[in-house]
């Protein structure tokens, strides 16, 4: 299912988002001052908050459950009249990063200096060390400065396939790729990504979406790209840009958090109250075996800030609930490490998940029980790409199992965006 629609929001500060919904204040025994947020049964306790109050922001485009589907024709494909990119380095040369790439991170810089770039290679050279600012070993995650010296090794780039020769092999990848496919237009593409599929590449890894998108390459060489990231074991809408200008547009709304999500997940027990926000610190430790994140104090090193908005949609004998989640924040985990904070850790999951003594109920698969249920940001061309993803197989059956109703109202539509 899908929805994309045209009309502008009108311009309303956040203060006047308030006033429209007209939530009233609860505090908790810490001192929390955050509204409660579902019109419909009218339940105000108190919030969970671990952090102080969030800064202002701009205005969030609503999740409209009335609005009609986009049915005009797709948008006419992008002409690049840009001249062809350089050519790949043969040899170990340095560049200085200019202006426009100021705060780039390294991955998007070489990208952007050499389109068509595998990441995988990226990752490659940077693992290695190859890659150096300032003559020191960078992240792909690091961000850049004007006027830093940037030691590129030499590069490689696979020679791109001429249309209509594709192998047996890449002709499959399409096909499978197609076969996930909700939402696509000119510009844009939303895959319902399945759980156990990688995104992006790593240690020992042979098949991810990133690799599979290949298939995708068009005649210029020029292949979609990825704007963010969902977990491996998560499933559900991962946003893809097709061309240049989308990938810049659609990475500058997760940059300015214009973009909302919505997350469903089945939790142990049942959180209260049933809404409510959770604010805390996360901060990555890092084993040779294994990453988890923690919640950390502020001023911790490699600590960063993490809200999440979370609302019991139904609940099962108070020994399960499916629970409808709206991060603010995008950070590595978050949902999964919020949810273990305040005890409700996500069903499944083989990091998080630190309840003793508790057994699966029978018949319910222990997978991951996270799906990245719904996605709406701005079109890069105007208007809004809205798009819901269905309960993945091994969720359906829960779903089944424990008698939930899948299109019961979901009152995370009506949580603050900050």
């Amino acid at each position: 299912m899908s929805r994309r629609v045209r009309k502008p929001l009108a311009k309303k500060s956040v203060r006047d988002a308030g006033k429209r919904a007209g939530p009233k204040r609860a505090s908790d025994k810490r001192g929390s001052d955050k509204p409660a947020f579902d019109k419909r049964d009218g339940e105000r306790g108190p919030v969970r908050s671990t952090a102080g109050k969030f800064p202002p922001r701009r205005p969030a485009p609503e999740f409209s459950r009335s609005a009609k589907p986009f049915r005009e024709a797709r948008p006419e494909p992008v002409r690049d009249e840009k001249p062809a990119p350089p050519p790949l380095p043969t040899k170990v040369q340095t560049v200085v990063v200019t202006a426009d790439e100021n705060n780039m991170r390294v991955d998007r810089f070489l990208e952007h200096r050499f389109p068509g770039l595998s990441f995988s290679h990226i990752q490659r050279i940077v693992r290695k060390g190859e890659l150096r600012i300032n003559g020191k070993r960078a992240d792909s995650k690091d961000r850049l400065e004007e006027g830093q010296s940037v030691r590129i090794p030499p590069l490689k780039l696979d020679a791109p396939k001429a249309g209509g020769e594709l192998s047996e092999a890449a002709t499959k990848t399409l096909d499978e790729l197609r076969k996930m496919i909700l939402f696509e237009d000119a510009d844009v593409m939303v895959l319902n990504k399945p759980a156990g599929l990688a995104v992006q590449g790593g240690s020992g890894m042979t098949k991810h979406v990133d690799q599979m998108l290949e298939a995708m390459r068009d005649a210029k060489g020029q292949k979609p790209r990825l704007v963010h990231r969902l977990d491996r074991e998560t499933s559900g809408c991962l946003l893809i840009a097709k061309t240049r200008f989308a990938a810049t547009a659609l990475t500058g709304s997760f940059r300015h958090r214009s973009a909302r999500k919505i997350y469903w997940a089945l939790v142990a027990g049942v959180p209260k109250p049933k809404q409510g926000r959770i604010s805390t610190y996360l901060a990555k430790d890092e084993s040779e075996e294994d990453s988890i994140m923690r919640v950390a104090a502020h001023g911790d090193e490699g600590a960063a800030h993490a809200v999440t908005y979370y609302a019991v949609v139904e609940a099962s004998a108070q020994k399960l609930a499916w629970v409808s989640l709206k991060p603010v924040t995008g950070r590595t985990h978050q949902l999964r490490a919020h949810m273990a904070h305040i005890d409700h850790a996500i069903v499944g999951d083989p990091k998080y998940f630190n309840k003793e003594n508790w057994d699966l109920p029978g018949g319910m698969q222990k997978r991951l029980h996270l799906l990245a249920r719904r996605i709406v940001i701005p079109h890069p061309r105007g208007g809004f790409i809205d798009v819901t993803a269905p309960l993945p197989p091994h969720m359906l059956q829960s779903w089944n199992l424990l008698g939930l109703e899948a299109d019961r109202f979901d009152p995370i539509e009506n949580a603050p965006e900050e």
